[in-house]
């Protein structure tokens, strides 16, 4: 699709894959700012940018439009060490004046005051953008203010360490706020509690792997690159300060061990938990390493993963005529929002352009593009901290995770029988999304008792593990219901996957089911003309090993239409149900039917035989464990 700005020619010789540069960021960053101010106040306070508003409400969603925007123009300017051919500072200088002159007033420019996460909290997330904003242009921006505007900028951010954050990453905002007023000799003993807070809670939060989890639950997701890794290692990478730098650094860097991994030849990151609107901010963790010098990845490589994944979706339509981000996925898609989603949420993936803090003589920018991780060869792998297991093709460029740690349940709700489609289905790649709530769900195991069916809320891992190209994880669950009673006392659900090559072995014991009742497994969700194929086949527990198509009418963000391949079967007290599934691209699929042979299931163990190289695995439940060994 076109994009409604200009763009430099593609340089192939510099990046034979994206064709992207430098220059590209530049324009691409100029191109979304221009069309975002067409939206602005007068005075400069608020972008009020076409769409539906959020819960948050119509001033909140203008401060949103100001402070992101300010964001990916903080970044453009101080890559350039100052240099502004658009007068982009000038504007923000205007509306910082404007719209803290009287926080709070119902008027054209007035900022909303910062208060509680469940009062009117969505200003706090913003305060965090204008506040790095302000830090990376300091000599250009804030020490060229009036006295009385730093003063009363300084006033309105405060509330931000007055007020109490949403219990995840929301603490980083305050954390962020103090840095900066500590970085312009602001400092004092309640900046000091902000960040000490943060710091504590973020050690708490440390999962292993490079992965915190998004608050105390098992939230994980990509608020880990593009909040809970960017601002301490930004933090400690604006202030010089070693120490704080080699320890955020140093998670950064096992962190993107598995996230380089989280991107399709194509460029897609995984379409995997919430705030997806946000898009190619994916890519900042990648970025943000090779600025700060903490990546396992060369400087090529990194280029290439996130210029392949911003234009990725320049290509394909996320933008609207004007040029702004639309609320969606490629173009607008309801069922990839959340309800705090506004106009100008997208403009978080402002955090991409982090990318232009390296400057135009940095490798990042001169070496040769390289391949991803997921052009170089198949590969599985396994991070047991968050619970969630990778598998990456290099024949279609196509990857998946297979989630069995990540839930998105707070410690204080228990079991919740509400279905949550970015965190409760099984598996989720870079070809394929959830199908919406009302649909068909993709990936899931469903327990049917009285005709109800459960969906998969809280997870609990079993552990995980990966050895030459295979890998498995597991976990269980208790099936909750919708209707009804929400659980059956006893009922559990427990689950393997073990992935090798482009195959995945499902393996899931279901404990406590009452007679007469009944499991479904589904597979990938595809769309009749799209070139990605879904496969499932019942190897053991089922009606039928072939599966039936069912329909899921709200489609996916790939595709307007997606059918979903079924299984189901009898189950009762305790019973094991083994099948394999596939998802690849082209005409090449393996026919599943003839992948494994001599399938083996006694108590709580299964075994069986990979036709492709006589490799045998062996699934147990008690204890959890798989062994897979080659001839």
């Amino acid at each position: 699709m076109s994009i409604p700005f200009d763009l430099p020619a593609d340089d192939h010789t510099l990046s034979p894959r994206t064709g992207y540069t430098r220059a590209h960021w530049e324009a691409v960053a100029d191109g979304l700012l221009t069309a975002a101010w067409r939206r602005a106040t007068p005075g400069g306070a608020l972008l009020h940018l076409p769409g539906r508003p959020s819960r948050s409400g119509v001033r909140s969603d203008g401060l949103e439009g100001y402070a992101r925007t300010f964001l990916a123009a903080a970044f453009r300017v101080a890559g350039a060490h100052g240099d502004d051919p658009h007068h982009l500072l000038e504007r923000y200088a205007d509306g910082l004046a404007a719209g803290t002159r009287t926080p709070g007033r119902d008027d054209t420019e007035s900022w909303p005051e910062i208060l509680d996460v469940d009062v009117q909290g969505q200003p706090m997330v913003e305060s965090a953008s204008v506040a790095l904003g302000l830090r990376l242009t300091a000599p250009w921006l804030w020490e060229k203010l009036d006295p009385a505007v730093q003063d009363r900028a300084e006033a309105w951010l405060r509330g931000a360490l007055r007020h109490t954050p949403a219990p995840n990453n929301w603490y980083l905002f305050p954390y962020t706020v103090a840095g900066f007023l500590d970085s312009v000799g602001r400092g004092d003993a309640e900046t000091a509690a902000a960040r000490e807070r943060a710091r504590d809670l973020l050690e708490s939060w440390y999962r292993g792997d490079g992965w915190y989890a998004d608050g105390d639950g098992r939230a994980f997701d990509h608020y880990n690159g593009w909040a809970l890794h960017l601002y301490p290692v930004l933090d400690a990478h604006l202030a010089g300060d070693a120490d704080a730098l080699a320890h955020h650094g140093g998670r950064l860097r096992a962190h993107l061990d598995g996230l380089s991994l989280m991107f399709g030849a194509d460029g897609a990151p995984l379409h995997f938990g919430r705030s997806l609107t946000y898009r190619f901010a994916a890519s900042a963790a990648v970025s943000l390493g090779a600025v700060t010098g903490h990546t396992p990845l060369t400087p090529g490589a990194s280029r290439r993963i996130a210029s392949g994944a911003l234009r990725h979706f320049l290509d394909r339509g996320a933008l609207t005529s004007e040029g702004l981000l639309s609320l969606g996925w490629y173009g607008p898609h309801e069922a990839s929002l959340q309800e705090y989603s506004g106009p100008a949420s997208p403009y978080w993936a402002s955090k991409a352009f982090v990318a232009l803090l390296a400057p135009a003589d940095h490798a990042l920018w001169t070496d040769t593009e390289e391949p991803a991780p997921v052009e170089e060869a198949d590969r599985v792998l396994s991070l047991p901290g968050p619970g969630l297991l990778l598998q990456a093709t290099r024949a279609d460029g196509t990857v998946r995770l297979h989630n069995h740690g990540s839930d998105h349940v707070r410690p204080h709700e228990g079991e919740s029988a509400a279905d949550d489609p970015h965190y409760g289905r099984l598996a989720y790649s870079t070809r394929t999304g959830p199908t919406a709530r009302a649909n068909a769900a993709d990936n899931h195991l469903s327990v049917e008792v009285n005709g109800r069916a459960s969906v998969r809320r809280r997870i609990h891992p079993l552990g995980a593990g990966h050895g030459d190209g295979w890998g498995w994880a597991a976990s269980w669950h208790r099936p909750v219901f919708v209707a009804g009673p929400p659980m059956v006392p006893g009922l559990r659900a427990e689950s393997v996957t073990v992935a090798l090559g482009s195959l995945e072995l499902r393996v899931h014991r279901v404990v406590g089911a009452p007679p007469g009742s009944r499991v479904t497994l589904t597979g990938w969700a595809t769309g009749p003309e799209e070139p990605t194929v879904s496969a499932l086949h019942g190897l053991y527990g089922w009606d039928d090993p072939a599966p039936e198509p069912v329909p899921a009418p709200q489609g996916t963000a790939w595709t307007p239409w997606a059918r979903v391949p079924r299984l189901t079967g009898g189950c009762g007290s305790t019973t094991v149900h083994v099948a394999l599934a596939c998802l690849t691209t082209g005409p090449d699929a393996p026919p599943l039917e003839r992948a494994v042979t001599d399938v083996r299931v006694d108590g709580g163990t299964v075994e069986l035989t990979w036709t492709r190289d006589g490799s045998r695995t062996r699934v147990s439940f008690e204890p959890p464990e798989v062994r897979h060994t080659r001839p």
